[in-house]
């Protein structure tokens, strides 16, 4: 990964040898002024300094690139060595040296072990330098190695710390999944056991189907939570949901999960608005699962009492669903994470689920190309899913 020049000062920083090396440099050099510089196409930036000549340049101050001979050593990846400028054939003329006012100057490029670019390890000076000397090339050059391998090094513990941090996460986020998937589970295996004592007992006629009408909600809900696991692993594992494309009214499929969440629901209110004419391309049976996902969502958090309002309609060659719900405000950092698998908000608004509903119902907004977003007042919740209508959709292509 490329270390950007707002973090190399850090970088350089972090390597406690660099102070030790430039002051090595200018001992055995005899130059006043030695850095560690991060060169890139378009900046130049101290990261450590050694400056006995006042020429200036703290850690995180800059020259203009083309200023700078280091801009030609990362293109060239040369190192370039002036003992006496006014007696080099190349330099002498050169508008560096006249701008900065030195007359030695030397700098090696600092290269990663992957052969990347970082910088380079240079020093100047308003004298003329011995520097012409097979130990001075060997000591700059070692020392530029060394501050790339640690430059490189520094780089993979940030990463392995990443990478710690990502599984920690993972691994808590795994633990919470079997926890509540054991408490989901254990409530309606609960409630079909019980069902089927109480037929053993009392195989009542009347009594019998009211228990088999319960027992059937249950492996729906049992079906339902399953449905949820497998979209989630086949959406992490191959990166999107299997989508069937084609086109289908909205007010239909609304219109049907609607009516069967009121049958599941029958102590609650459902308010439904449809005015959506133009059809979807889409895949009917996950934008379905959307709607129940989302209208479920709303049923579970919503205040008792106080209806489920689902409003559809088409907008600006955009279909809009809207589901508003009574209750407590969702608070700012429970929002910026309810579509994240495994969130169930705070307390006030967890139900002890798996946490997947409103994520799945998201990933499947993305793979349509649409959006699902969330909006939260002490008075009402929204969510809003928009996506395009087919008509839109077909100018777009042509």
């Amino acid at each position: 990964m490329e270390i950007d020049p707002a973090s190399s000062v850090e970088a350089v920083r972090a390597i406690d040898v660099v102070p030790a090396i430039l002051d090595t440099v200018c001992r055995i050099t005899g130059m006043g002024f030695a850095a560690v510089a991060r060169v890139t196409g378009e900046r130049w930036v101290a990261c450590s300094v050694k400056d006995d000549i006042a020429f200036g340049l703290e850690p995180g101050g800059e020259l203009k690139l083309e200023t700078t001979i280091c801009h030609e050593i990362r293109e060239s990846r040369q190192a370039v060595i002036i003992p006496d400028v006014a007696t080099d054939a190349v330099y002498r003329t050169h508008h560096t040296p006249a701008l900065y006012g030195f007359r030695s100057y030397i700098s090696f490029p600092i290269l990663l072990p992957d052969g990347r670019f970082f910088g380079t390890l240079c020093a100047i000076d308003p004298e003329p330098r011995n520097l012409d000397r097979p130990e001075v090339r060997n000591m700059f050059r070692m020392f530029a190695d060394l501050i790339g391998f640690h430059l490189d090094l520094g780089q993979q513990l940030s990463e392995t710390q990443a990478d710690l941090g990502r599984e920690r996460q993972t691994g808590i986020q795994r633990e919470q999944f079997i926890a509540v998937l054991g408490h989901d589970l254990r409530n309606p295996l609960a409630a079909l056991e019980a069902g089927l004592s109480l037929m053993k007992r009392a195989p009542d006629p009347e009594r019998t189907e009211f228990i088999m009408s319960a027992m059937q909600a249950t492996i729906d809900r049992i079906n339902a939570m399953v449905g949820n696991i497998l979209d989630f692993a086949r959406g992490r594992l191959v990166g999107d949901l299997p989508l069937r494309f084609e086109a289908a009214q909205p007010n239909k499929i609304v219109t049907q999960i609607v009516s069967e969440l009121t049958i599941a629901h029958p102590e609650r209110d459902i308010v439904l608005h449809c005015d959506a004419a133009a059809p979807l391309m889409c895949d009917a049976q996950r934008i379905g699962q959307l709607v129940s996902n989302v209208v479920g969502n709303a049923l579970t958090h919503g205040e008792l009492g106080t209806p489920v309002v689902v409003d559809c309609r088409e907008s600006g060659g955009e279909f809009i669903l809207s589901i508003t719900n009574n209750g407590p405000e969702i608070p700012a950092p429970v929002r910026a994470t309810l579509f994240q698998p495994f969130e169930q908000g705070s307390e006030s608004h967890a139900s002890g689920s798996l946490g997947l509903g409103l994520y799945i119902a998201s990933t499947i907004a993305k793979a349509h190309g649409g959006s699902l977003a969330v909006q939260s007042s002490a008075a009402e919740t929204i969510f809003t899913f928009r996506m395009a209508t087919a008509a839109t959709t077909a100018e777009h292509s042509a």
